[in-house]
């Protein structure tokens, strides 16, 4: 049977179809047309898609939205909605959603538009809702325990920058900011870093996904800090045949390579 997932991005769209057992990866991208809301190119795509076309009754969801995280010990599925209408008040008429992260003891609470939702409710019988920052963490967080040094974990995707950082199996930081300049990265990762008290000469930052200007990145980054890390999606997922494809986001790598 094939797997079918779909990102929704914050300006972006595509599909990804794999056959179970099978490491043929089909991947669209799909040209959203500015000015249009993003269920209405959804409601496009499937006129036009052939993945979409296609499309199988189940489907995995990845959804590119702000998130709140809460600690399990203080999540209450009651209280979720209040909990993300207060942090994201711009979200309100969105539909809340929430998956649970054991390995981290913490719960990712985010958003979906409602017209969206209504457009998959069409054409799907199950929809699995994933937030697209989740297979990178669970990933990260896995590889936070190699070597015993602490580690900032960067991801730029979309005009934004996801920071965070690991203590055992529990987030020591975790934000996001709108960065779409290289400079404003720099500034937020120094913050945080100087927040987190981490040491300059010898704990590691490592930085993925679409970096701004990455060559005057990362040679002023290395001004401030000596341990500064590219990582790399096909040495990082083994050569995965995901990593080939051009343009697939390293969060949609991650959750195909790792299966989760």
């Amino acid at each position: 049977m094939k797997r079918l997932t779909i990102r929704i991005g914050r300006g972006s769209l595509s599909m990804l179809a794999q056959e179970e057992g099978s490491s043929d990866i089909m991947y669209e991208p799909y040209v959203v047309k500015s000015g249009v809301s993003m269920a209405a190119n959804l409601r496009e795509a499937f006129k036009t898609s052939d993945l979409l076309l296609q499309a199988p009754p189940r489907v995995r969801l990845l959804v590119d939205s702000q998130v709140l995280t809460v600690p399990v010990e203080l999540f209450d599925e009651a209280d979720m909605e209040e909990l993300h209408r207060h942090a994201f008040p711009r979200q309100e008429q969105d539909i809340v959603y929430y998956n649970v992260l054991p390995d981290l003891n913490a719960v990712a609470v985010f958003s979906m538009n409602k017209d969206l939702r209504l457009v998959l409710d069409d054409h799907f019988q199950d929809i699995r809702m994933i937030t697209a920052i989740q297979p990178v963490w669970r990933h990260m967080h896995q590889r936070s325990f190699t070597g015993v040094r602490p580690k900032l974990y960067a991801y730029f995707h979309e005009k934004r920058l996801e920071l965070f950082a690991f203590q055992q199996n529990r987030f020591r930081f975790c934000n996001s900011f709108e960065a779409s300049r290289y400079k404003d990265a720099i500034f937020y990762i120094c913050y945080v870093w100087k927040l987190l008290q981490m040491s300059e000469e010898n704990d590691e930052m490592y930085l993925m996904g679409d970096l701004p200007d990455q060559d005057d990145l990362l040679k002023e980054l290395k001004t401030f800090l000596q341990k500064v890390y590219v990582v790399n999606p096909s040495a990082e997922f083994n050569q995965h045949p995901v990593t080939a494809i051009g343009g697939v986001p390293f969060d949609l790598q991650a959750l195909v390579a790792k299966g989760r």
